[in-house]
């Protein structure tokens, strides 16, 4: 599975690596869909805050780029260790 948040390297991004981390070591099945959609709601709070900025630097694109990734590393964790079907295109 790509990891966008690598447990070892300290967070450039930390309102949401955090919780994409929780999310991503989580072992217990039981609590792994409420880490799920704690990581969704911290990225989707972090692209708002971005969508509201009138600057689009190469900083906010790097960050971009990876919240695309931990946002597919959520949907590869829901489909393979909470039984989701499947959204993307074959």
């Amino acid at each position: 599975m790509n990891d966008p948040v690598p447990l070892s390297m300290p967070a450039r991004f930390p309102a949401w690596q955090s919780e994409v981390r929780a999310a991503i070591s989580e072992a217990d099945p039981e609590k792994l869909l409420s880490r799920v959609h704690a990581a969704e709601v911290a990225i989707f709070t972090r692209l708002q805050e971005l969508g509201q900025g009138a600057i689009k630097d190469a900083a906010n694109q790097a960050e971009r780029e990876l919240l695309a990734t931990a946002v597919e590393t959520l949907r590869l964790l829901k489909r393979d260790r909470l039984g989701f079907p499947d959204w993307t295109p074959k």
